[in-house]
């Protein structure tokens, strides 16, 4: 081999890598959050953990990925590792399909003119897909431009892969590559050589797409050369498993010893069970001249048989990474609170993070609930707990916020990074609900030490916006929870109203002032008190309103409110009357 056609060979392994890279984001763009609503479904049942491993690997179209994801999601407590080994299984068996789409390079046609089969020469379709794939780029459209790049990427992928086939045919005619298969008789050597490359490279697909590009007719490979080349390459591949272990979690280390064991296992087992067979009754077909779709059967046979051997052994595979990686004494437990491995796949990440922002809201819901009983049942266990949870929202705010900082720099889909704002909008929204919280229960540890209460007018008063407010709370919340609008939309109306019951208790406040009915430090004890509820009102407006305005596409243009405050929207007006007639402050006499 020449240096232009070593040039070659490394250019169309660039291309491949890209290509394949382009496409598996692409293809990850596309499924969105479905890929970890599918992860959500999974049971304790392996074999549907195996379809899943499969499926969600065809549809990122990489297996490294999907081990990185797996080792994210256990180092944020989010999986166990049980729930990953039949993932890891189907994972195997999912990447086979690159193979396969990749041994099209084979297709060749008889004769002259135009024959169907030429359509099928990576070739003359790989252009084919390669214009259709910039026009979709070149839209408007972000789902058409997300499509695109599936087809550019596929594209690209199939070019390198002629590249690749380009620069090593020559090799077929050389006598001295003749001479080197000899080496590959021996099947420890085809093992080894196939686990260093992929290792290097850290892709099973373009290893064995370069295996691909070097059998075919006249090429001296035989299937007992390439199998055990292939089995190297699935050993190979845990080397990305090996690299995004470090600095993880010791459970989320055991995910990388259960990848590596499987694949090592099954190679093994694999092995001897071949050579043993073809020694006793000496298989005909190890002597075969292979192609490049034998490759790919070879590929997804192997694949099903590691897999259909160990798959009952799920729990011993377990057992092994535990004692692989021993938990040290006294060693208190420790997750990551979202794994940075998870930007492997935004959609993933986004959809973990939304169910964080979930549960920070549910604590802070909790609170401010908790804090709005010690109003008229003074407990000071409550009074801690509420200040308690504050400091565990302002967490959640801090490093949730952060997170979402980043991940809204990665390249996400527009729908992604709208949510990635909504959520960014709601965890500050929800952090000042919890300090009005902490307020709350200020006011009424106040109320109890000074032996104060307000006057009867006064209390009813509270106890009409308490219960306005524990609605308003209960509805965004909810609405939050749900990503559900159209109960979104009753939070504005809500919200006036209470604005407007807020304006009547001052107004009232001051005409008991005046008429020696309450005392000035009650009074500024309910004036803190009337701000908390307005205030708490307002963030859950902003927070309806940011659920609202994404579900329309229109993120932060306040086009929702400037409807409502136009008097054109007829279901806020049915709301507001509904609302004033159900909380109400008359004014005093």
């Amino acid at each position: 081999m020449g240096i232009i056609e070593f040039i070659t060979l490394i250019g169309g392994v660039a291309f491949f890598l890209y290509g394949m890279t382009v496409m598996s984001n692409g293809l990850e763009k596309m499924s969105g959050g479905r890929l970890e609503a599918t992860l959500k479904k999974m049971t304790s049942n392996a074999f549907k953990s195996l379809l899943l491993g499969a499926g969600i690997t065809i549809a990122m179209q990489s297996s490294s990925a999907m081990t990185v994801m797996l080792v994210g999601l256990v180092n944020s407590g989010i999986m166990n590792l049980k729930q990953t080994v039949g993932l890891i299984m189907g994972s195997n068996i999912g990447t086979t399909l690159t193979a396969f789409l990749t041994s099209l390079i084979g297709v060749e046609s008889e004769g002259s003119g135009f024959n169907f089969m030429d359509l099928l020469k990576p070739a003359n379709f790989s252009l084919v897909f390669a214009l259709v794939g910039v026009l979709f780029v070149m839209g408007k459209d972000k789902k058409r431009r997300d499509i695109g790049n599936i087809i550019v990427g596929f594209a690209v992928l199939m070019c390198g892969m002629g590249l690749m086939g380009d620069s090593v045919s020559a090799l077929k005619d050389d006598p001295e590559f003749a001479k080197l298969l000899t080496i590959f008789n021996n099947p420890l050597f085809g093992v080894l050589i196939g686990a260093v490359i992929t290792g290097i490279i850290q892709s099973s697909a373009a290893s064995v797409a370069i295996l691909q590009t070097l059998v075919g007719p006249g090429s001296g490979f035989t299937f007992g050369m390439a199998i055990p080349i292939i089995m190297g390459q699935n050993i190979g591949t845990c080397v990305t498993a090996l690299i995004s272990s470090i600095g993880v979690t010791r459970n989320a280390k055991r995910v990388a010893v259960v990848h590596i064991a499987f694949n090592v296992i099954g190679t093994t087992i694999g092995l001897i069970v071949l050579y043993s067979l073809n020694w006793i009754f000496t298989l005909a077909f190890m002597a075969w001249e292979i192609d490049a779709l034998g490759i790919a059967i070879c590929h997804l046979v192997f694949n099903l048989f590691t897999t259909v051997i160990l798959l009952p052994f799920q729990n011993a595979l377990v057992s092994f990474a535990n004692k692989v990686i021993r938990d040290k004494k006294d060693e208190k437990a420790h997750v990551a609170f979202l794994d940075e491995r998870l930007f492997a796949t935004p959609a993933v990440a986004i959809s973990e993070c939304r169910n964080i922002t979930v549960k920070m809201s549910g604590i802070v819901r909790n609170a401010l609930l908790d804090s709005l009983g010690a109003l008229s049942k003074y407990d000071k266990s409550i009074v801690e707990k509420v200040v308690e949870d504050e400091g565990i929202v302002d967490k959640y705010e801090d490093k949730l916020g952060t997170y979402l900082v980043k991940l809204s720099s990665d390249d996400i889909t527009e729908r992604d990074s709208q949510n990635v704002s909504t959520m960014l909008h709601s965890i500050g929204n929800f952090e000042r609900i919890s300090d009005h919280a902490v307020e709350i229960v200020k006011t009424a540890e106040e109320l109890n030490e000074k032996k104060l209460n307000f006057s009867a007018d006064a209390q009813k008063e509270v106890a009409v916006a308490e219960s306005a407010l524990r609605e308003i709370i209960e509805i965004t919340f909810t609405a939050f929870e749900n990503g559900d609008t159209a109960l979104a939309r009753k939070v504005e109306p809500l919200e006036q109203v209470i604005d407007s019951i807020t304006a009547a208790m001052r107004s009232n406040h001051i005409t008991r002032l005046q008429a020696g009915s309450c005392t000035i430090e009650l009074g500024f004890i309910l004036n803190d008190l009337i701000n908390c509820f307005e205030r708490v009102s307002d963030h859950c407006s902003n927070i309806a309103v940011a659920l609202i305005e994404v579900a329309e596409g229109e993120f932060a243009t306040h086009k929702y409110l400037n409807k409502v405050k136009s008097g054109n929207d007829e279901q806020f007006k049915k709301d507001y009357e509904i609302y004033s007639n159900t909380y109400s402050i008359a004014p005093v006499k």
